[in-house]
């Protein structure tokens, strides 16, 4: 493994780490408490951890932390297919490290952090919410990413548009928008019911919004040559 890619993979790795550790650590935590600091403080844990991420990693990795994001970064060629191990990887090594990081250091509450749909909403609500939940996150990666004079407030972005929607749809479908946040916890924990639902969703709903980066892209281009 050459140099780059070994920071690729070390980026991916650790980042998905504070990643998870922030966003599953807030629920256990916040559980651990008996609830009393509610959804604003776990919306506010995968804010810093993500804020965090990506301005720590972002210039080696592009700061994915997500196996959607990395398919979506692929459809649109800003990940190359040779790398697509590298990040699956270092994600899911990351991911499962950060669980059992939470298992040990912060307690055994919540499933740590598995996601969950509120089951008086009907599927087809709780499923569009996640769709919907993933292509706003998707859509801010890539603003922050086209526009240029924007990469200074990426960090806040990314991590402001996952506070939100956490704080949306977090109580109603899970708000997950990350397969390998949702994977870790379950497998540990042995919560694995809804897993289907949150190995669907993200990558729908971000493939959903590479396809239209992807079409706009070449509109300007052909607007631009004109």
């Amino acid at each position: 493994m050459d140099s780059s890619n070994k920071l690729i993979f070390i980026a991916e790795l650790i980042g998905t780490f504070v990643l998870v550790v922030g966003a599953t650590g807030s629920i256990v935590y916040n559980e651990m408490l008996g609830g009393i600091y509610g959804i604003s403080f776990i919306a506010a844990g995968h804010f810093v951890a993500l804020t965090i991420a990506v301005y720590a990693f972002g210039k080696y990795s592009m700061a994915h932390f997500n196996p959607a994001v990395t398919i979506a970064f692929f459809i649109t060629k800003h990940v190359k297919g040779k790398h697509l191990p590298l990040y699956f990887t270092a994600q899911t090594i990351g991911a499962f490290l950060g669980s059992i990081f939470v298992l040990f250091v912060i307690g055994d509450y919540a499933n740590l952090g598995t996601n969950t749909p509120d089951v008086s909403y009907p599927l087809g609500t709780v499923f569009g919410y996640e769709v919907i939940a993933s292509i706003f996150l998707m859509g801010v990666i890539y603003i922050v990413v086209y526009f240029k004079k924007l990469r200074m407030l990426t960090g806040v972005a990314i991590g402001g548009i996952i506070a939100i929607d956490v704080l949306l749809f977090g109580e109603i479908s899970g708000a997950s928008m990350n397969p390998i946040r949702s994977l870790a916890p379950a497998i540990i924990s042995g919560t694995t019911n809804d897993l289907w639902l949150y190995w669907t969703t993200p990558f729908i709903g971000m493939l959903i919004t590479a396809a239209i980066f992807k079409s706009l892209s070449r509109r300007t281009k052909n607007t631009s040559s004109h």
